[in-house]
């Protein structure tokens, strides 16, 4: 399967998560996050290629799904999609949102979104236009990718959007948010989907570099997968499948951390622990009761930390 990214080198993981909430929106019930933006971003034949190829892969997933399903292609796309793909998305978008929403409240009026991808935070709350500016922090690439979409969707780049092209991994430059109107105030910060990615010491690094230029009371939710991440098989060997898959896209996963490591690397930023949750308790929070195979990923925590 050939997509927009792989021809421009944005990431594919972005990609196949946009794919996971599209798929929640378009099928799925009750909701963990309506994500109905991003249903339109993806083309029907961006859509139907990742389906395709999803399905087709059943037997590198579950052989005994594949040949339980195997005439019946839309239930082992359900399978693999709640299984495998989308749960993590889910859950770290459902829980950001609802900290951000409850910042806003109090007054925030600056969000940093870091490893943007195809989030669509802005579009889908359009009455925040006037009170919070948002910042997607992303591969130049990426955002190409994602400008290109939005303009093929026929969406708009909201007034308080905005655009900061950066491979922030790699270096991130505070100078470049001010450049773009951000302002030494009050700050909320979300990393998802990217701490798995990146060696212990550049999570460190970034986290220092995030906080060295904004106020007490600044925040960041992020998600982070357990020292167990390469050992733990998971449901249906799902944890040892996302560490494949990553490697194989050419993307792999490169830490998992211990609750002692990410509470001393938080500390060194100036951060403390405001929330965090395990899987067990995001299963209470957004799975419970549900009738389908969604649930939450073995081995990612979900933290809500605060500088002091």
């Amino acid at each position: 399967m050939e997509t927009d990214s792989e021809q421009n080198g944005a990431s594919l993981t972005s990609l196949i998560s946009a794919f996971g909430k599209a798929y929640h929106s378009r099928y799925d019930s009750p909701k963990v996050v309506d994500d109905f933006i991003v249903n339109k971003l993806l083309s029907k034949e961006e859509f139907s290629a990742i389906s395709k190829n999803l399905i087709n892969g059943i037997q590198f997933y579950n052989k005994d799904i594949g040949e339980r399903f195997k005439d019946e292609p839309d239930k082992i796309l359900k399978w693999i999609t709640q299984v495998q793909v989308s749960s993590v998305p889910l859950a770290r978008s459902a829980y950001c949102e609802k900290i951000l929403l409850n910042e806003v409240k109090s007054g925030l009026k600056q969000y940093v979104i870091l490893g943007a991808g195809l989030d669509t935070f802005a579009l889908r709350f359009p009455e925040l236009q006037s009170s919070l500016k948002i910042f997607e922090i992303d591969h130049p690439d990426t955002q190409v990718l994602k400008k290109r979409k939005l303009a093929a969707a026929k969406f708009d780049i909201p007034d308080h959007l905005y655009f900061v092209p950066m491979d922030f991994t790699t270096e991130f430059s505070h100078q470049s948010l001010v450049k773009e109107g951000f302002e030494n105030e009050k700050t909320f910060f979300s990393l998802l989907g990217v701490t798995y990615y990146l060696s212990k010491e550049e999570n460190a690094s970034l986290m220092q570099h995030f906080f060295a230029n904004v106020p007490s009371g600044s925040s960041i939710v992020f998600d982070y997968a357990t020292e167990k991440l390469f050992e733990e098989k998971g449901m249906s060997n799902r944890v040892e499948n996302l560490v494949k898959f990553a490697e194989a896209s050419g993307e792999p996963m490169k830490s998992g951390f211990t609750y002692d490591e990410i509470t001393s690397i938080l500390e060194n930023s100036g951060l403390q622990i405001k929330e965090h949750l395990s899987p067990e308790m995001m299963n209470k929070l957004l799975f419970k009761n549900r009738t389908d195979y969604l649930s939450a990923f073995e081995t990612v925590h979900y933290i809500h930390a605060v500088k002091k």
